[in-house]
């Protein structure tokens, strides 16, 4: 069953009129066609026009949505499940919230790396909610390191809510675990895609962030605080998140308006939850698109203008 968000109820209301409608037709044997296509109609305008002018805070709460997919099924479908993940640090442990290794597209290997968050309760504790510890940082800087002893592409999937904020996080260092990936993708001399396919929030989406291309799905936020963090600090209270949402600034066309993103890809009407199949295709298509581009370039040239990129944000007196 679809779940729909608050701002999706007359979506839904026209959904159930569908459902009621064809269960009279098979019911009585009355054809209901046309009733049936005329509230068709009616939902897909209705649909377009909500999905044309939603709020910040309407994209966020698309980004969370309970049914949107998630790295590993990026992953897998867009490899047609030639994926082989790989595991741990080689320091501490296996941090379940970053998930990376060796896949293919059309013949051509990448190394793939993301937050993963969970699917159900059980998965998303196992997951720490997509929220990566240092060994996390420094799995996917071995990773990235690996992938460029080899010449190989990297494609990384960012959908966190942050960072884990823990004591234990915290002691075992990690604000230098995603500085270092931050200093250390600047200078890596293959390819580097960074597609935002959920939630952007603060270093935990920069510690696996910085690329030749940096591009947002169109419900996406990428931010340096989410919307209730923002309120709690500035309100003291959760219940100006909309407001915060807003004034962050968060979404990808302000994002590609201000310059800190490449490209916007466009999701299906609904969102990504509502086409699984779709989405990953495009997806697919534009990470061909983006290494047709990136590997036209010489490695230093590319090496140049990603940190040139990148020393250009932001504001300088």
């Amino acid at each position: 069953m679809d779940t729909y968000l608050d701002f999706e109820a007359p979506l839904k209301e026209l959904m159930d009129q569908i459902s009621q409608t064809e269960g009279i037709g098979t019911s009585t044997g009355v054809d209901m066609t046309d009733k049936i296509v005329a509230l068709q109609k009616k939902h897909s305008e209705t649909a377009k026009e909500l999905y044309a002018n939603l709020s910040p805070w309407q994209r966020v709460q698309l980004s969370r949505h309970p049914d949107r997919p998630y790295t590993l099924a990026y992953i897998n479908a867009i490899t047609g499940g030639d994926f082989m993940e790989l595991h741990g640090d080689r320091g501490v442990k296996d941090d379940k919230a970053m998930v990376g290794g060796f896949g293919s597209i059309e013949g051509k290997t990448l190394m793939f790396i993301g937050q993963q968050k969970g699917i159900n309760t059980k998965m998303r504790q196992y997951r720490n909610f997509g929220m990566p510890n240092p060994e996390g940082y420094r799995k996917a800087l071995r990773l990235m390191k690996l992938a460029e002893k080899f010449s190989k592409p990297i494609v990384t999937f960012i959908d966190t809510p942050g960072a884990f904020p823990g004591l234990e996080a915290e002691e075992r260092g990690q604000g230098e675990a995603i500085a270092r990936n931050i200093y250390e993708m600047m200078r890596l001399k293959v390819p580097v895609i960074c597609i935002i396919i959920g939630e952007g929030a603060s270093g935990g989406a920069l510690g696996i962030g910085v690329g030749d291309k940096v591009v947002m799905l169109e419900n996406t936020w990428y931010s340096v605080i989410s919307p209730e963090s923002c309120s709690s600090i500035l309100w003291r209270s959760w219940e100006h998140k909309e407001k915060a949402a807003s004034a962050l600034k968060l979404t990808p066309s302000d994002m590609k308006g201000f310059g800190l993103v490449d490209d916007v890809i466009s999701e299906p009407t609904g969102g990504a939850h509502r086409n699984h199949e779709e989405m990953f295709s495009k997806v697919k298509d534009s990470i061909l698109g983006y290494l047709a581009e990136l590997e036209k370039v010489e490695e230093s040239e590319r090496i140049r203008a990603r940190i040139q990129k990148f020393n250009s944000m932001g504001v300088w007196k």
